[in-house]
């Protein structure tokens, strides 16, 4: 199958592979539009079991990046990097000083930032050979990790969506079951903890369900027990396609809110979803704050109050695709995406001059 009869491309503008063979780079970054601005969104750094894997995450995510810059009104279109890790140890200030480089060999068409399995400390190796990079620890308009932004989105989202599911503002002994403790599962299982929720939660890594446990009290079980948990609130903060036709069925709660990116196997499985009973939050909508904190810093000039009335807003625009769907009897993911791409279109060419 080709790149452009694959059911994940649509319309990108380009598609770029690169490698580097000193440091074992092997990459791919994908610019959906860059109607609204220049493609802006992470970098991830995942074992692929295939470079088709790799490309299909690549033309997701990118797409997503699209619309959640869009929902977010942003002056940034959407891009996405991933980065296929290597077998055994590799020297990544290496890789990713590599990676800068072809971030650079693109000419701003396309600005990084963090993504799964990457740090701030990562974006500085990248700093070294581009401009086109946010998510840094330090300098004039850094802005760091946008995880706890990310975090506090959807924390808010969550709030949103349980008062139109329950018809209550608090969260105080709500159950909700955590998909994946990296830095935004993380951040957000504190605030909840904060809010008095009773949490299960779920990750491969032991060590980060044994601190959820210390931390927060939570509930820890297997990661694929994690969709049969009696629960009101199931968040995914992992990997995507996870709402899907196995898990569908399994799945106890009326609200499916988290972090992650490309939560449902396919936009089109948002009529499943409906038909089931179950509230859900668009996850390029409620997951957006990262990429606000990012404008922020792109902007040349960080501004806290900008990045918390951005996120304010975001969460009005939830709202708003919530009820919009309830009063239309349409999935929410659809309704969504009707803004989204509303927002994504190429003024018209100016006429020719009369000669």
């Amino acid at each position: 199958m080709s790149l452009f009869d694959s059911p994940d491309f649509d319309n990108h503008e380009s598609v770029t592979f690169f490698s580097d063979e000193a440091s074992g780079l092997r990459a791919i970054i994908a610019v959906h539009s860059t109607v609204r601005g220049p493609a802006s969104g992470g970098a991830r750094l995942w074992s692929y079991d295939s470079d088709q894997d790799a490309l299909r995450d690549v033309l997701r995510l990118s797409r997503g990046m699209s619309l959640k810059c869009a929902m977010a009104d942003l002056p940034l279109g959407g891009g996405k990097a991933v980065i296929m890790k290597p077998d055994g140890a590799f020297d990544r200030t290496a890789m990713f000083t590599a990676y800068g480089a072809c971030v650079e060999r693109l000419g701003g068409q396309y600005i990084t930032a963090e993504d799964v399995g990457v740090t701030p400390n990562d974006m500085r190796a990248v700093r070294t050979q581009t401009r086109f990079v946010g998510g840094l620890p330090e300098g004039e308009a850094a802005s760091g990790d946008p995880s706890p932004i990310t975090a506090r989105g959807v924390f808010m989202g969550i709030k949103a969506c349980v008062e139109r599911a329950f018809g209550r503002d608090d969260l105080r002994d709500m159950r909700i079951a955590v998909q994946g403790l990296g830095h935004v599962g993380s951040y957000l299982c504190g605030l909840l903890h904060e809010a008095g929720a009773r949490l299960i939660v779920t990750d491969v890594d032991l060590d980060a369900m044994r601190d959820a446990e210390a931390r927060f009290g939570a509930t820890t079980v297997e990661p694929d027990a994690i969709y049969d948990q009696d629960v009101e609130v199931f968040s995914p903060c992992a990997l995507g396609a996870i709402v899907n036709a196995e898990t569908l069925p399994r799945l106890k709660c009326k609200v499916i809110a988290g972090g992650a990116n490309n939560q449902l196997s396919t936009p089109a499985f948002g009529e499943q979803v409906l038909d089931a009973g179950i509230l859900y939050a668009p996850d390029y909508v409620i997951n957006g704050g990262g990429i606000i904190n990012v404008a922020a810093e792109i902007s040349g000039k960080y501004d806290p109050e900008w990045v918390d009335q951005k996120l304010d807003r975001l969460i009005d625009t939830l709202g708003e695709v919530l009820d919009a769907a309830r009063a239309e009897g349409r999935p929410t993911n659809f309704v969504a995406e009707d803004i989204a791409r509303s927002r994504i279109v190429r003024p018209e060419p100016a006429p020719a001059p009369a000669e």
